[in-house]
Order: C-alpha cells, then sequence, then structure tokens
C-alpha cells in the first residue's frame, strides 16, 4: 500500500501545495486525489477520503490519517530519514523546524490580503501596512537562512521548510510585492523547479477559474520561467 493525498485545486490552494511538495521533491510514491475547494461536495469527498474538513490529507500506508500539513511534514521527516527532509546538523534542524512553525501559525495578514493565486498575477496592489509587516519578518527569515547556508535554498539543500514558504513565494509573485534581490532569486529558484511548473500546469489545465480569488485590478501573466 503506498500513501494517499486529498488536495484542493493547485492553481489556489496554498496548504495543498505544501502538503504535496515534500512527497514530489523527495521522490515519496504517491496517489493523489482532489476535492474542489468551495463546492457542495468539498465536506463530503473530504469524509470520504477520512479527512477532517480540511486539505491536505494523507492516509499513510499503514491506514493512519493525516488531516493537516504539518503533520504531514513531521510524519514524512521521521518516516524517511535518509532522504534528509530536514537538515541533519541539530541546530539547523531546529531552526528549521522553527521557521516551518511559524509560517504554519502566522503570516495571516499577507495570507488573507494575498490569496495564492496561480493563473493570474495582478498590477496595482497596495499592500497594507500589516501585509509590509508579515514581508519584513518573511524576508528576515530568509535572509538568515540563505546568509548562513549560501542557498539556493533555505539550509543550502531543499527541506520542508522551503516546502512551506513556497506559496509565499508565489504569493510576492502575483501581487508584485516589493523584495530585495536576494528574496528575488530565492523566488526565482523555487519557481525553476520543474514540480512548481507541474503543479501550475497542471492547475491550469484542470482548474476552473474561482472569482473569488481575483482582485478588482488589472490581470498581467503569472511571471512563471518557461
Amino acid at each position: 500500500m503506498t500513501y494517499k493525498l486529498l488536495i484542493g485545486q493547485k492553481s489556489y490552494s496554498s496548504w495543498s501545495l505544501r502538503g504535496w511538495l515534500p512527497f514530489a521533491i523527495f521522490d515519496i510514491p504517491v496517489e493523489v486525489s482532489s476535492a474542489v475547494i468551495y463546492s457542495d461536495a468539498f465536506a463530503d469527498d473530504v469524509a470520504a477520503f477520512g479527512g477532517s474538513k480540511t486539505v491536505p490529507a494523507v492516509v499513510t500506508p499503514d491506514g493512519g490519517m493525516l488531516s493537516d500539513s504539518l503533520a504531514i511534514a513531521w510524519y514524512l521527516a521521521e518516516a524517511f530519514p535518509e532522504k534528509n527532509l530536514l537538515p541533519s546538523d541539530p541546530i539547523q534542524r531546529a531552526k528549521a523546524m522553527s521557521i516551518t512553525a511559524e509560517m504554519h501559525s502566522g503570516f495571516t495578514a499577507l495570507r488573507g490580503a494575498c490569496p495564492m493565486n496561480l493563473r493570474n498575477g495582478w498590477e496595482g496592489f497596495v499592500p497594507s501596512p500589516e501585509v509590509l509587516a508579515d514581508l519584513a519578518r518573511i524576508e528576515a527569515i530568509w535572509a538568515d537562512a540563505l546568509d548562513m547556508s549560501g542557498g539556493p535554498f533555505l539550509f543550502g539543500g531543499y527541506s520542508i521548510a522551503d516546502a512551506f514558504y513556497a506559496p509565499i513565494a508565489t504569493r510576492i509573485v502575483t501581487y508584485d510585492l516589493p523584495v530585495s534581490a536576494q528574496t528575488q532569486s530565492y523566488i526565482d529558484a523555487h519557481l525553476a523547479l520543474p514540480q512548481m511548473k507541474k503543479w501550475r500546469e497542471d492547475g491550469l489545465r484542470e482548474d476552473d477559474e474561482v472569482p473569488l480569488y481575483n482582485k478588482p485590478l488589472e490581470r498581467r501573466p503569472f511571471p512563471m520561467p518557461s
């Protein structure tokens, strides 16, 4: 039996992306199915999968249920220690776990004002002081890790911490938020990943547009590298 993963629409579901990336990046076999967020059938689809109202959700090979992205990440790090989903150095491992947890519970202003949208970019978005404060904290976290590791990812090689910040990287691009050159290089490293390109391409092909995620602003292409 393999892992089974339930996700929402790839164009919009940031938590689904966080749940999927560790499987994709670290080559962990998984069967993926989807439910349509905000549809009448969503709650029933999640319940039928065995989840608890939200996505992502994972059924483990032994029948266990993981119904939160952070639980999925910690479980996989423990289940596959040889794959180094977290840094092996104890100090860096602790840092990676801490900033992952901060992402999981924080940055509500940025996440609320700038929902993930991989179908469009927007011209003229004006971030509030609260959004800019969240962005400043995120840039400080990234700079601290990148200065120490040298990149291209937070701890050199890709880790769970990067998976959790991947949707933030896309939000910065979608809403054209002001960032440093170092931050932009880190974002570019995310967007250049084949797994990220595939996720977005699948979403463009599979998802219907959800008006709730649109803004009363001028559309521009989402700048995904070719």
